[in-house]
């Protein structure tokens, strides 16, 4: 069996980012750029105004001048103006020839449509936003790999963009195996239980932001299956399974994937929840068959499957926690695997919840995070620092 750590590496050698693909700046939150892009104007586009208040000439040197017009913002006057006048100037509007200086209104008198202010208050260029000042035509303005978050989508508008190259979100089929599975709504038959495996990929996946999903459940049957394993390893770029994984008389996934192809990169790996892990690649798609225990399915998730999208998406470090932060309390593990386990957050801590199996999904009404306890380690005393992995 494989440590975490090696799995990881092994998988992240794999990963294919997706082809790009312009789409609407409004549509671009949470994607990756994957080219650099470029202002085609200055911005400002012109000297503004970045008060309310009065635009004069600060050489003149003077502490009252005549009001000769009024600018707001989206007008623009091509008239001079003199040394001895200023314009009455709103916040944005552009400053009009021979203007370089805006007193704030706050800081002047009105009579008979002259201003007068203290002049020391005051210095060349002040409340004013020059040409360029921002960017300039032809500057960079986002590097390939950002990641786009409302304000970038703002300064792509800002310059007149419209559409960024983005990479593009991989598609994901879902197989749940298990004759035992029965979908909610219908009466529980002795011997079954609810399919709670593929509505909680969904939503992962949704979390995530991947919206197509197609998704399916199989009895435990080979030949059906392997149908349904090839059909979509033609249609998707990614594959998740859940159950039929390990090695009893019925479980029927790893068989089934060799034959359909996919090469083996890596089975069973030294954790808990989740050691029947089994990863495999096949023309570029990455295919995932996850145990069926609900807990581990999510265990395995955060720690692998999106990680690995959000890698193809462009994301970088995607693998790395989110965070160290201490446990509240001291905790005991079998050493030589390395444990994920549900916790929240607590006055700066970490509390390690109780009903840590693998097919207790109670803990996820109040866990935030997964923490890792490496497979070395046998105890930690309270406040040790652990990772923390977000839910």
């Amino acid at each position: 069996m494989l440590s975490v750590q090696d799995a990881k590496q092994i998988l992240m050698k794999h990963i294919k980012k997706m082809p790009s693909k312009p789409i609407l700046i409004q549509e671009a939150t949470g994607r990756i750029v994957s080219a650099d892009v470029k202002s085609n104007i200055d911005v400002p586009s012109f000297d503004n105004s970045a008060m309310d208040g009065y635009a004069f000439r600060h050489q003149s040197k003077k502490d009252s001048f005549t009001v000769v017009k009024s600018i707001q913002a989206g007008d623009y006057s091509s008239t001079e103006v003199k040394p001895n006048e200023a314009v009455r100037i709103f916040t944005g509007a552009a400053l009009p020839p021979g203007c370089d200086t805006v007193i704030q209104q706050e800081l002047c008198m009105i009579t008979d449509n002259v201003v007068s202010f203290d002049f020391t208050k005051t210095h060349k260029g002040a409340n004013t936003r020059l040409r360029g000042s921002q960017n300039k035509s032809g500057d960079v303005i986002l590097k390939a790999g950002s990641l786009i978050r409302p304000g970038v989508v703002g300064l792509l508008a800002s310059v007149g963009v419209t559409r960024v190259m983005v990479y593009d979100m991989p598609s994901v089929a879902v197989i749940v195996t298990g004759n035992e599975l029965q979908e909610n709504g219908t009466e529980l038959k002795a011997g079954c239980i609810y399919n709670s495996n593929e509505p909680t990929l969904h939503a992962l996946l949704k979390q995530t932001g991947i919206y197509n999903i197609q998704s399916t459940r199989v009895k435990d049957n080979a030949e059906l299956l392997l149908e349904k394993i090839k059909s979509y390893l033609t249609s998707y770029d990614l594959l998740i399974l859940t159950g039929g994984i390990s090695v009893g008389d019925y479980d029927y996934v790893r068989g089934a994937l060799k034959e359909a192809g996919v090469n083996e990169l890596f089975y069973k790996v030294k954790q808990k929840p989740g050691k029947p892990l089994l990863v495999g690649v096949k023309d570029n798609k990455t295919i995932f068959a996850l145990p069926g225990n609900p807990a581990a399915v999510i265990s395995c998730f955060y720690q692998y499957v999106r990680p690995t999208i959000l890698t193809m998406m462009g994301y970088e470090h995607a693998f790395q926690p989110s965070s160290m932060m201490p446990i509240a309390s001291e905790i005991s593990v079998k050493k030589g695997l390395t444990y994920f386990l549900k916790a929240k957050r607590k006055d700066g801590k970490l509390i390690i919840l109780p009903g840590q199996d693998s097919f207790n999904l109670l803990p996820f009404a109040e866990a935030e995070c997964l923490l890792s306890i490496d497979e070395g380690i046998e105890y930690l005393p309270a406040n040790s620092l652990v990772e923390v992995y977000n839910l």
